[in-house]
C-alpha cells in the first residue's frame, strides 16, 4: 500500500460494541488507501485507552457502548487529552438528543450507523480536512437552537438529517426557493427547463415527505435553516 508524500495517512479508531458492525466499518476502512484503521474497541473505557496509545486523527464513536451514556464520556475524556483528535459520532438513529450533548462536546460529526461505505469513508475525509460540510457547520448551531425551540427536538434533527440526504444541485434550488425566487426565475438562473426544475422540486419534496413548497419552507425557516446555509457558503 503506497502513499504518495502529498496524500497524508488518516489514522481512524473504531470504537464499537457491536462486533459486526464494528468489522464492516474495518472492511469499509481497509478498502482506501488513504486510511489505516489502527484499532478497535467495544467500550468506552478501552477507546480511551487505544486513543491515548494511537493517538488517531479520526474516531468513529458509538454513543451507547457498556451503557447510554459511555461513548458521551470516552468522547469528553478523549477530546480533554487529545483536543486535536476528530470526533464522528455513531448512532442508530438521528433524532437520538445524545448527539446533541456529543456536539456540545466537541464532536465533529455524526453518522447513521447504517449508512454506505462512501458515505462513511466521506465524513471521515470531511472530518480530518476540516471541510465545511454542512455536518460540521451545523453542528457549532445544533445546541443552541435545540435550547431555543424546545418542542421541536426531532422536527430540528430530522430536517438536519434531510438536508444532508439532498444532492447539491437540490440543495442550491432549494436555497433559492427559501430566498423567494419564483421558479420562472429559478429556471433562468440555474439555466433549466421548468420540467427539470420541477423533477428537481418534487425530489426535494419526497425526501421532506411534503406535498407542497408552502408547506416545506416555513418549518426550514423556523429552525433558521437559511442562516445555516448561508453560514456554511461564507466559509467555503
Amino acid at each position: 500500500m503506497s502513499n504518495a508524500s502529498s496524500t497524508p495517512t488518516i489514522k481512524v479508531l473504531i470504537v464499537e460494541d457491536d462486533p459486526l458492525i464494528s468489522k464492516r466499518y474495518q472492511m469499509i476502512l481497509s478498502k482506501d488507501e488513504q486510511i489505516e484503521c489502527v484499532g478497535r474497541a467495544s467500550s468506552g473505557y478501552e477507546g480511551t485507552m487505544l486513543a491515548a496509545l494511537h493517538k488517531p486523527d479520526i474516531v468513529l464513536m458509538d454513543i451507547e457502548l457498556e451503557d447510554k451514556q459511555a461513548g458521551l464520556r470516552a468522547t469528553e475524556e478523549i477530546l480533554n487529552y487529545l483536543p486535536g483528535v476528530k470526533v464522528v459520532i455513531l448512532t442508530v438513529c438521528e433524532t437520538d438528543d445524545t448527539v446533541f450533548r456529543a456536539f456540545e462536546l466537541g464532536a465533529t460529526n455524526y453518522l447513521l450507523k447504517n449508512m454506505p461505505a462512501d458515505a462513511i469513508l466521506q465524513a471521515i475525509k470531511d472530518a480530518y480536512y476540516d471541510l465545511p460540510a454542512l455536518h460540521s457547520n451545523i453542528a457549532g448551531k445544533i445546541t443552541r437552537e435545540f435550547k431555543r425551540i424546545k418542542t421541536t427536538e426531532d422536527s430540528l434533527m430530522h430536517n438536519f438529517y434531510i438536508l444532508t440526504t439532498l444532492t447539491p444541485t437540490e440543495l442550491e434550488v432549494l436555497e433559492l426557493l427559501m430566498q423567494d425566487y419564483s421558479r420562472q426565475e429559478i429556471c433562468k438562473l440555474r439555466h433549466v427547463e421548468p420540467s427539470t426544475l420541477k423533477s428537481q422540486i418534487n425530489s426535494i419534496l419526497k425526501k421532506f415527505n411534503k406535498s407542497s413548497v408552502q408547506e416545506t419552507l416555513p418549518v426550514l425557516r423556523e429552525l433558521h435553516i437559511p442562516e445555516i446555509l448561508a453560514q456554511r457558503k461564507g466559509k467555503l
